[in-house]
């Protein structure tokens, strides 16, 4: 069936929206494009007049593809080479969604991503859409083919599941770039005890290099190890350069709300390092190295604006 310019139209308003609900649910940029467009395809062979309410069917059909998406997603990230980190989205990209509450905001962190990864794929809908998008139940109900009470003892048990011990610091750019000189100075240190005490005790590195820029199995746990093993990851080597394509520049941004170090070789991200900030330090430092899920990142640095590059670069 055709579509008119009014057809497109409708669909381009829900357009961010679509975006940004996909992204939380599938922690990956790329893939959320691909869900938005398969949905405008059925936009377009859809008998229109039968829908009477388009953003609460385009919402509907959006969430059935990321549904069948995660239950392949888990499939796949069996065999995964490494550890498994979401595609870090730089401030001022759409896909981040909403950002009025602290739960819009906390929902589209790296360390939040991460975590949802533990939620059933039922589960994972329930919470973005009612904690992020404001969804009521009934119609997060209406949505998933489900009965609103079991809607409300499904978000009960993915906010039991989620239930986090510090919550994270929020920042403006201003201050996330000092936290990220401050992180890179002590790093470039080369001693351990002044990144110690910039981190909680309890302190983790997970790294995604997808199997074609070194990473860990598993992630580094404890202050002390994480400190030192994140000295050993910014000392600078040939070897390194080598490994992710040239020498990089350091720069200080933000990524999915928190401060980021972002190291660009040329005109390409080649690595993101998201550091999830509490009022205890550091709770988190999450590298993004994979190539992959860093095209989007690339194309948004190169499209705006940002600061000169960090004065201790390597």
């Amino acid at each position: 069936m055709a579509v008119g310019a009014y057809e497109v139209t409708v669909f381009e308003r829900s357009r961010a929206r679509l975006e940004a609900i996909a992204y939380r649910l599938l922690g990956s940029a790329n893939d959320a494009e691909d869900v938005v467009q398969d949905t405008f395809l059925r936009w377009q062979s859809v008998d229109r007049e039968l829908i009477e309410t388009p953003e609460a069917w385009l919402t509907k059909v959006l969430t059935n593809i990321c549904l069948n998406r995660l239950t392949s997603a888990r499939a796949r990230r069996e065999t995964y080479v490494g550890q498994w980190l979401p595609e870090p989205v730089l401030a001022g990209d759409g896909m981040l969604g909403p950002s009025d509450t602290v739960e819009q905001r906390e929902s589209v962190s790296i360390a939040m991503l991460t975590l949802m990864e533990r939620l059933s794929a039922k589960e994972r809908v329930v919470y973005v859409l009612r904690e992020a998008f404001g969804y009521a139940h009934g119609e997060i109900a209406e949505v998933l083919d489900l009965t609103e009470a079991n809607c409300q003892q499904i978000y009960r048990r993915a906010k039991q599941h989620l239930a986090a011990d510090r919550p994270r610091v929020e920042v403006d750019a201003a201050a996330a770039r000092k936290i990220v000189e401050e992180f890179l100075a002590a790093a470039l240190s080369g001693r351990t005890d002044a990144l110690v005490r910039m981190l909680t005790d309890d302190a983790i590195h997970a790294g995604d290099g997808g199997g074609v820029v070194f990473s860990l199995p598993v992630p580094v746990a404890g202050a002390l190890r994480v400190a030192r093993f994140v000295c050993g990851l910014v000392k600078p080597t040939e070897a390194k350069w080598d490994m992710i394509g040239g020498r990089p520049v350091l720069f200080a941004a933000v990524a999915n709300g928190v401060p980021a170090l972002v190291l660009v070789v040329g005109d390409r991200v080649a690595a993101v390092l998201s550091l999830d900030v509490t009022a205890e330090g550091i709770a988190a430092v999450h590298t993004q190295a994979n190539p992959a899920k860093l095209e989007r990142a690339t194309r948004q640095w190169a499209a705006s604006d940002h600061d000169g590059p960090l004065a201790d670069g390597w």
